[in-house]
């Protein structure tokens, strides 16, 4: 007959080697005691998470990417790879992704933050060896790409027509803000020319309203989108953290304060997807993915804007500002909603991944106390595992979103493992959240089936009375 105590070893052991992504209901390992009547189950991993299950997540993301972000030119009427490059060819394009990802786009420069910072979190230089092998791969092929648009005048089928001839924000700024952070990484070749030409579109050719406010002339003629905070901000901050120039900081102080005017609801603490000059005071549609980028944009902000810049106390308010609304809308799987304010949307990962990341840096720059957001970061950490698939990919990621006007479009938006929007902010949040259980200055305490994250210097705890 087996005793209570040899049961309870094997329940343990159990619980404790399910593989990281068995569905639920999962109990918590860190209550050690199986037989807890007060101890609930849960619909996602609920436990502190170790260094090293957070590197391994991370470590799938970088392995995954790697294989699908093919750098190889090929003939696209064949798909046999070029190696002569002496005379350029009409059909030379360069190889597409399996997974349906262009190596320039914005998403990607997402992606090589994420895999900068998993780097510098982990000492391990192979989280940046795609970055280095990115630009490596466009700062040589750059003249031949060059010649074939000079020759056939490809415009936008051009592989490299992003870095040739950016013509959006998409095209320019998140790269842009990639490749000086490599810079500064010692990451890769130098992208000097790439980082003139993409921050000259974002500071002086991007279209704009009479005040400013970087815009669109879509949907509507004139339209301002939540997303381009991001898309022009972190561009130009890292512009003033390349050249000390203060007009640069000065345009993205002003960018975030004035798409705040446009777009956050202070009732909600929550920024709509768009606003257009056609009907300024139409209806507000709270799309996840948007709310994620702005929190981003004023982050990274944060992380390079002088703290005596006149700008600097209003951008860190209103950060706080929103990520107490977007904080108190979390699910009880750690995720949120695609669209925020609404419960029958499904759970997205791409801006759960934004908002974890931002919460959990935000506590270890000392923006917001660790008590409660440093356990909602954990949360979100702990959803997002779910989501990390054994091969690497990131499940339940919005496909690309326009700025719509109304909830059909944006409730019935598919998810897609080929969504790249998921992945960088995936890998940023798991090395955050590594340097979150980390942080010397925050006690992690794990009482009452629960999580405590308390600051160090706010004082002892006193559980002798439970």
């Amino acid at each position: 007959m087996t005793s209570p105590s040899a049961l309870i070893a094997a329940v343990a052991a159990t619980l404790l080697a399910l593989p990281a992504h068995a569905e639920g209901p999962y109990r918590n390992p860190d209550n050690k005691s199986v037989y807890d009547a007060g101890e609930g189950t849960y619909p996602v991993p609920y436990k502190k998470p170790t260094v090293a299950e957070i590197t391994a997540s991370m470590d799938r993301i970088r392995g995954y990417l790697e294989t699908t972000t093919p750098t190889k030119i090929v003939h696209k009427s064949t798909g046999i790879q070029i190696t002569d490059f002496s005379q350029p060819v009409a059909d030379a394009v360069v190889e597409p992704s399996s997974a349906e990802w262009n190596f320039q786009v914005y998403e990607m420069g997402v992606v090589h933050a994420g895999l900068i910072k998993a780097a510098a979190v982990t000492g391990d230089n192979k989280f940046t060896a795609m970055t280095a092998r990115h630009f490596q791969f466009i700062a040589d092929k750059y003249p031949y790409f060059k010649a074939q648009e000079q020759q056939f005048h490809l415009e936008r089928a051009n592989s490299f027509a992003r870095v040739i001839d950016p013509r959006s924000l998409d095209d320019a700024g998140s790269m842009c803000a990639a490749m000086i952070r490599a810079k500064f990484a010692k990451v890769g070749p130098d992208m000097g020319q790439f980082i003139d030409t993409c921050s000259n579109w974002v500071a002086k050719k991007q279209f704009r309203l009479k005040d400013g406010t970087l815009a669109r002339q879509r949907p509507q003629a004139v339209s301002l989108w939540a997303d381009d905070m991001y898309m022009g901000v972190p561009a130009l901050a890292e512009m003033g953290h390349l050249t000390g120039k203060r007009e640069y900081y000065d345009d993205a102080v002003k960018n975030v304060l004035q798409m705040t005017h446009y777009l956050f609801n202070p009732q909600l603490s929550l920024y709509t997807h768009g606003w257009n000059a056609n009907n300024p005071d139409a209806p507000r549609f709270y799309w996840a993915r948007a709310n994620g980028w702005a929190v981003l944009t004023m982050s990274d902000l944060l992380d390079v804007l002088p703290k005596d810049h006149p700008g600097y106390p209003k951008v860190l308010a209103q950060l706080r500002t929103t990520l107490r609304g977007i904080a108190e809308l979390q699910s009880g799987e750690g995720l949120w909603h695609q669209m925020l304010d609404r419960n029958d949307s499904y759970l997205e990962t791409s801006a759960s991944a934004i908002f974890t990341y931002v919460i959990a840096h935000a506590v270890n720059e000392g923006w917001v106390s660790a008590a409660t957001y440093g356990s909602i970061a954990q949360a979100g950490w702990v959803g997002l595992t779910t989501r990390i698939n054994s091969r690497g990919q990131v499940e339940g990621t919005c496909v690309g979103t326009t700025f719509a006007s109304d909830q059909i479009y944006y409730y019935n938006r598919p998810t897609s493992v080929d969504a790249l929007h998921g992945y960088g902010p995936a890998l940023l949040a798991g090395a955050e959240m590594i340097k979150l259980i980390n942080n010397p200055k925050i006690d992690v305490q794990v009482k009452l089936r629960t999580y405590h994250y308390v600051p160090k210097d706010a004082g002892a705890t006193n559980y002798s009375h439970e």
